[in-house]
């Protein structure tokens, strides 16, 4: 037996579980491909809709247009608004988050009508309904002519965004839609592999990005940065978290062992928007200083600042409460989610690993 592949496979690290034409991750090179393009090029190149029919397509064989897409997704928000008594009465006294996973986990098959579009629809006006929840407010009902990144932040706010506020949270829609066999995809897929319907797959999904291992980093970030506070404490302060062995967070990755590509997307996302008046020169103070801290820790792998660091100030930029960033990251991912899991009812079979047993053995008869 060989015991170091044995140990190499723990958590399933470089086993392929699946073949997929969705996206694929070199950690190597700090690449990541969505149906066929680099997320740098896509990011600028189509909407959160765009991105979703090429999914929906590569996962279906069946050509999807951005704007069937837009008209199904509008339609399909519309839908999940008249539902929304029936999808919250289960959510009461409930944070975002957990409310978020309650609600979803109610969506059901409607007939006639594509399950995906359903998931994917139903999201924003879920998220919408419970912020505005949370703050004494009703929720506001979606407007099927919008885009989907518009029309998420309408119904979280109640008045019409700006177009530059659009255009960022469509490209970190665009961004973040699908990222490999990452946990919450696994997950999705092996639901999907029993044949289970497409809600149970997604809402498994959901339920693995809450593990702070997975999706729960955007928001401890926006906590360092308010933990440090000014720019004279940045230094003393990140110095005396990595002399402590802390986690910086918003830096690293499982995966990609030099820059997370989709950092420098939401970057530059963030540079657009902020040529509008928003001041971020203390995040890129941060942002610079940990970088070069880490780099004198550990100068043969230092830690590059991951998609986290960006998508934790973008959110605060458009005003997105903190504790709606995961279910916001969810609203994002459903594309991918929803992909992957038709493209295994598809294409894949009963998703089944084998384990290594190392407990006690019986006595001998």
């Amino acid at each position: 037996m060989n015991i170091q592949r044995i140990k190499s496979q723990i958590g399933l690290d470089g086993v392929a579980a699946a073949e997929t034409v969705l996206s694929h991750v070199d950690g190597e090179r700090g690449e990541l491909v969505i149906a066929g393009e680099h997320v740098r090029h896509l990011a600028g190149q189509t909407s959160f809709e765009g991105v979703t029919a090429r999914l929906w397509t590569g996962a279906t064989g069946k050509p999807y247009s951005e704007a069937e897409v837009r008209a199904r997704l509008g339609a399909a928000r519309e839908r999940a608004f008249t539902r929304l008594p029936t999808l919250l009465s289960s959510t009461a006294d409930l944070s975002i988050v957990d409310g978020f996973r309650a609600a979803i986990a109610g969506l059901h098959a409607e007939t006639g009508l594509d399950h995906e579009a359903t998931i994917v629809g139903a999201f924003p006006v879920i998220v919408g309904a419970l912020v505005r929840h949370i703050k004494g407010l009703p929720p506001v009902a979606p407007d099927s002519s919008a885009g989907h990144a518009g029309d998420t932040l309408r119904m979280l706010r109640g008045t019409p965004p700006e177009p530059g506020e659009v255009t960022a949270l469509d490209s970190y829609f665009v961004t973040v839609c699908d990222h490999g066999m990452n946990a919450s995809t696994f997950a999705t897929r092996v639901v999907a592999s029993t044949q289970a319907d497409l809600f149970a797959a997604v809402t498994a999904g959901y339920c693995a990005l809450t593990g702070p291992l997975h999706g729960g980093a955007p928001e401890p970030v926006l906590e360092m940065l308010d933990a440090i506070g000014t720019r004279d404490r940045i230094k003393p302060w990140i110095d005396a978290a990595i002399s402590r062995g802390e986690r910086l967070m918003g830096f690293g990755h499982r995966i990609y062992r030099v820059r997370d590509p989709r950092a420098d997307v939401l970057m530059g996302a963030i540079q657009r928007f902020a040529a509008q008046g928003t001041d971020l020169v203390f995040a890129g103070e941060v942002e610079a200083y940990a970088r070069e801290a880490l780099r004198r820790k550990n100068p043969e792998r230092a830690l590059e600042t991951n998609v986290e660091f960006f998508t934790a100030i973008l959110l605060d930029m458009l005003a997105i409460p903190r504790q709606a960033f995961t279910p916001i990251f969810a609203l994002a991912r459903s594309a991918g989610w929803t992909a992957h899991a038709l493209e295994q009812q598809r294409t894949g079979r009963l998703l089944r690993p084998s384990s290594n047993y190392i407990g006690p053995r019986p006595a001998k008869d």
